[in-house]
């Protein structure tokens, strides 16, 4: 097999893996065990007007029992807002959400773009072409741009560097050489449509050895996403609808009572890796 169809085969398995491991981490928070309740307010399902001043059902006299008031499509707006346009950070961090925005943006584009290259394969009528190569550019301007900008932000600004560890600047320049590689190979050297037929086709011959380096890259980075902090694309659902607005009341019969009761049954064991932590040796209790 040639270095070309190792190559192609390899970024279709981590196309396929990238879903896979997204699909097991969030079975994963799925199933977890329910979490130390903090019922924290506003929550956008509280019905009956509620949710626009962070009330509660609590305020209702005798309030269980009473049938409570769940507003579906509130609560259906306000995670979309977050997860399609980073709202909390909009809100309390504005600054830093520009470089944010711009990246994730262009990756949603390059989601999109990386699917209409796949129809390409069997669909190719001029304008279709021309289309998806404007989107292309777009998505390639976007997510460069952010990423340029949040990797000179967590450099330049002395309290974000404080807090910037060695694995963040990785993930940002990671991001940032598959979108460069891509950039150059798409404008310098090969038609991304020639070689996206090749590839999903597994027909890939004599490929330049930039353009196999940036498939190379893009699979590490499919295959990297799902395993690292960058996942949070799964956990901010569960965290929104499993912890800040999970404020369910725990009544007799309940299916948040048979939680807790499956949690009391199968206590968490966790251990502190803190030095101050740890039981005292003999050599560390003396004088």
């Amino acid at each position: 097999m040639t270095v070309d169809m190792l190559v192609s085969v390899f970024i279709l398995l981590a196309m396929f893996g990238f879903f896979a491991l997204s699909l097991r981490k969030a079975y994963k928070f799925a199933h977890m065990q329910i979490h130390a309740r903090l019922d924290l307010y506003p929550v956008p399902k509280e019905g009956g007007g509620r949710a626009a001043y962070g009330g509660s059902y609590l305020e209702e006299p005798e309030w269980w029992t009473k049938p409570r008031k769940i507003d579906r499509v509130n609560e259906a707006v306000d995670i979309m807002k977050e997860m399609l346009f980073i709202k909390k950070l909009f809100v309390h961090q504005r600054v830093l959400w520009w470089a944010s925005y711009s990246m994730h943006l262009g990756i949603y584009v390059m989601l999109g773009w990386s699917v209409l290259l796949l129809v390409s394969v069997a669909w190719h009528p001029d304008w279709y072409v021309l289309a998806v190569t404007v989107v292309g550019v777009v998505g390639f301007a976007l997510s460069t741009v952010g990423c340029v900008l949040l990797l000179v932000r967590r450099v330049s600004d002395r309290v974000l560097a404080k807090y910037t560890t060695p694995l963040e600047y990785f993930n940002i320049v990671l991001l940032l050489t598959v979108l460069l590689t891509g950039a150059y190979s798409w404008l310098f050297v090969t038609s991304p449509f020639e070689v996206a037929a090749q590839v999903f086709t597994l027909s890939a011959t004599d490929l330049p050895p930039i353009v196999l380096v940036h498939l190379a890259l893009l699979g590490i980075m499919f295959l990297y996403i799902p395993l690292s902090k960058m996942s949070h694309y799964v956990g901010k659902f569960f965290c929104f609808h499993k912890v800040l607005w999970d404020n369910d009341p725990n009544l007799p019969g309940s299916s948040v009572e048979r939680r807790f009761e499956d949690a009391a049954a199968h206590p968490a064991h966790t251990g502190w890796s803190a030095a101050k932590q740890q039981a005292p040796t003999s050599e560390s209790s003396k004088g």
